[in-house]
């Protein structure tokens, strides 16, 4: 039983990061009502016309329920016959997470909403994607949470403010999207030829988000920096940092191609893509290192 609870975990991971990513692409191929104003049903039909705005749509909508049919069971097998609290924690806050995007979708096709709010169900989606690849990572060596040396208050402090932060940096990312801002600022570093340009409008919205994204730059610096020097290479939070790091270096290059891209609606949409699954993943290895520090060795 245990090797299928693992099956289903790995699956609810892959298919969170599916939904991930096809969100992603119906917000970039502007998709998002390729259905009209219906829900579930997509123009009237179970099976809609085959256009390229309704495929996307409806795609992402079978792999929402698909998905969610994958956590039902997980969410059920999890709780008869996995004991570890921290395993029923995340398939928990995976299905809330998912249930309330499920809802947030709906409603926003039904009934039309606000950027602000439109940007919060990436949000959410990026949550329900970490928590379900915490809960596959219990059934590997690296779900062995517990540990043998203690960790600093001031790396834990860093760790938690950094991963709050980059929540609070991709929602800014969600908003450029969902505002259509992206073309606010031509080139890049610079912005429109500019160091600091005019702060209003969309150009004001996307030099926020670059300046966020610079800053949480530093901070993952920062923390590998820390890791380095305060743990030895062997150890998960040594590990984990570098990977941040990797990771957060790589969403700003793709930050950058993203902006180079505009003008080529292929190119644009791919890098686009790209930059959002990118940054999944940095947070979910931010998130493992927050695990990691609930689990320190009481002094």
């Amino acid at each position: 039983m245990q090797k299928w609870i693992q099956r289903l975990a790995n699956l609810s991971a892959i298919g969170m990061f599916l939904i991930l990513a096809m969100g992603a692409l119906v917000t970039k191929a502007d998709a998002g009502r390729g259905c009209g104003d219906e829900w579930p049903l997509c123009h009237g039909k179970f099976v809609p016309a085959h256009t390229i705005s309704s495929f996307i749509e409806y795609s992402h909508r079978l792999v929402v329920g698909i998905v969610t049919l994958i956590l039902i069971a997980t969410f059920y097998l999890v709780f008869r016959y996995v004991k570890r609290t921290d395993a029923k924690v995340f398939i928990t806050a995976t299905v809330i997470m998912t249930l309330v995007q499920a809802v947030m979708g709906a409603m926003a096709v039904v009934w039309p909403q606000s950027s602000l709010v439109l940007a919060l169900h990436f949000g959410l989606s990026l949550l329900a994607f970490a928590f379900s690849l915490l809960l596959a990572l219990v059934f590997t060596p690296w779900g062995q949470f517990t540990r043998h040396t203690s960790i600093r208050t001031s790396f834990k402090v860093l760790v938690w403010f950094t991963t709050i932060y980059s929540y609070v940096v991709v929602y800014l990312g969600a908003f450029v999207r969902h505002t259509v801002s992206s073309g606010g600022c031509s080139g890049w570093p610079l912005c429109n030829g500019e160091v600091i340009p005019e702060l209003s409008g969309a150009t004001g919205i996307v030099f926020t988000h670059r300046i966020a994204a610079l800053l949480l730059f530093i901070c993952i610096l920062f923390l590998f920096i820390q890791a380095r020097r305060h743990y030895d290479s062997s150890d998960k939070l040594w590990f984990g940092s570098k990977w941040a790091l990797i990771l957060v270096s790589t969403q700003v290059i793709t930050g950058a191609i993203v902006t180079w891209a505009m003008g080529n609606e292929v190119a644009y949409l791919l890098t686009g893509m790209l930059h959002a699954i990118n940054v999944a993943c940095m947070f979910g290895f931010l998130c493992y290192l927050c695990v990691l520090t609930l689990y320190d060795r009481k002094a």
